[in-house]
């Protein structure tokens, strides 16, 4: 499997990578989407859009994916399997390509009752591990899913999302596994705040060879407050936030509050680089993209390297 990807280039060079992301304006906005990009700019090796994350509408990944490719960045195409069947996925994946894009991220993408449309019909035609199969078919064996060959099929560098907490935890490492066979390249996990539950599920993923199977990179957002931690820990499933990360931000005034944000995202990288199996970094630094090359600095992963 050979592709363009200046992510896989980065990862098979033995470096750790750098991915970011940058959520598309809710309106027709190009600048804003430079905006953002701008901030990630150098510090990076690949930027993921996001595609109408949370279930709200917004500009499209690959329309946004292709503002930040003519600003002669990389991004990664997200695509969900909640808004689309299988032929408007396949013919997105192809535009997609043919507009420069060659590296994308699968997921099945939040249930439509979270977002502002409650009542859109969800399509999930194919789920996540089936829409990687998918891509893989099409690249390695330029076939579309129905069987008709492909002229020029899509190189795409196949990624797929990981959540190391959601319970049942013994299971993780298996549906790990499942999206590795379906053809996943690379995983980009959840946000990581428990390291030490974080290190054993690296151990069960190690124990079974599959860090030598696929690229990990480890999720990190970095908090703004305690409240922020809070809330994650309360109300958003899957999330592990440990009782001393929240007392750590509370026990620092309001104003001091983001910084201490940031030295935890910053030490928990410094720890997680020690970790087998660790290939990079995504940080998810939520409209708050002007943080980023602060982290990528502090945690020595500045310059990125010259692929």
């Amino acid at each position: 499997m050979k592709t363009e990807s200046r992510l896989e280039k980065i990862l098979a060079s033995g470096n750790l990578a750098v991915t970011s992301e940058c959520g598309p304006p809710r309106g027709a906005l190009p600048e804003k989407v430079k905006e953002k990009a701008s901030l990630l700019k150098d510090h990076v090796d690949a930027v993921n859009v996001t595609d109408n994350q949370t279930a709200m509408v917004r500009m499209s990944s690959w329309a946004a994916g292709v503002i930040i490719k003519q600003m002669g960045m990389d991004p990664i195409l997200q695509m969900v399997t909640r808004d689309r069947n299988r032929l408007a996925m396949q013919s997105d994946i192809i535009g997609a390509y043919s507009l420069g894009i060659n590296t994308m991220l699968c997921l099945s993408g939040d249930h439509p009752k979270f977002g502002d449309h409650p009542m859109a019909k969800g399509v999930f035609d194919l789920d996540s591990v089936q829409l990687v199969q998918m891509v893989k078919k099409m690249r390695d064996e330029g076939k579309f899913q129905g069987g008709a060959d492909i002229q020029n099929p899509p190189k795409m560098f196949v990624g797929a999302a990981a959540n190391p907490f959601a319970d049942p935890f013994e299971l993780r490492v298996m549906r790990l596994a499942k999206k590795i066979k379906a053809g996943a390249d690379f995983i980009q996990t959840q946000c990581i705040y428990n390291l030490d539950k974080f290190e054993k599920y690296m151990k069960m993923v190690c124990d079974r060879g599959l860090d030598k199977q696929v690229y990990i990179l480890a999720g990190i957002t970095p908090m703004k407050s305690a409240g922020m931690a809070r809330y994650m820990k309360n109300k958003v499933p899957g999330m592990d936030v440990p009782d001393e990360i929240i007392k750590r931000l509370a026990g620092v005034s309001k104003e001091e509050q983001p910084e201490e944000g940031i030295k935890i995202a910053v030490e928990s990288i410094q720890r997680l680089k020690e970790v087998n199996g660790v290939h990079g970094f995504h940080i998810m630094a939520i409209e708050w993209e002007e943080k980023v090359p602060q982290i990528v600095e502090k945690t020595g992963l500045f310059p990125r390297p010259v692929i």
